[in-house]
């Protein structure tokens, strides 16, 4: 008896060790000025190093729906976002935590302005990140810090928090030059990037 008891308060324990370790490992994603991202909070989305393009904005590609996600060649403002956590009880949006995230405002496209995984592009086979809510797997991604910098993340597609058995071809975002636009794209270099709140 004595056997099973302390075979079952070790059992608790590391139990009670790996949840404590993983709450520790999700810290929440802090904006410029210091504050976690809050779920229903406008935030512009910008490159941390300014010579790597302006804030996040809607791109149109190709004068067709759907519109992408790229960024501004410019430093002028972008269009904010806010974030919406897998987690429907969790406001604060955290490393490593899946969330779906959504420009501020509407679009002449008529549909959500949602971001989610699209097509390849043809010439680099980059997966670029088009607007629209399939309510798939295809509309999360994740928060990382970048480097160990203070503040500075990079955005990364791998919705393992919806699917934790499935077998995804995660990739961070980066820019994609295309006809002068800059669109986000993932499977090349990461970009940093802050969020400033709107």
């Amino acid at each position: 008896m004595k056997n099973l008891i302390f075979s079952l308060t070790c059992i608790w324990l590391v139990i009670a060790m790996a949840a404590t370790a993983q709450e520790e490992s999700n810290s929440p994603v802090l904006d410029t000025s210091g504050q976690p991202l809050q779920q229903g909070v406008e935030y512009y989305i910008k490159p941390a190093a300014t010579e790597m393009g302006g804030p996040f904005t809607l791109i149109d590609r190709n004068g067709f729906c759907p519109f992408y996600v790229g960024q501004r060649n410019v430093s002028v403002d972008g269009i904010p976002v806010s974030f919406s956590p897998f987690e429907e009880e969790e406001s604060t949006v955290r490393e490593g935590k899946n969330f779906k995230v959504a420009f501020s405002g509407a679009t002449t496209c008529v549909q959500s302005t949602t971001w989610k995984v699209g097509e390849r592009e043809t010439r680099t086979q980059r997966r670029l990140i088009a607007t629209g809510d399939n309510a798939g797997y295809s509309n999360y991604f994740y928060i990382n810090k970048y480097e160990e910098f203070e503040n500075i993340y990079s955005i990364q597609w791998c919705p393992t928090e919806l699917c934790p058995t499935c077998r995804f071809i995660c990739g961070a975002f980066g820019s994609l030059f295309e006809n002068g636009k800059r669109l986000a794209a993932l499977d090349g270099s990461a970009l940093g990037v802050v969020f400033e709140r709107a």
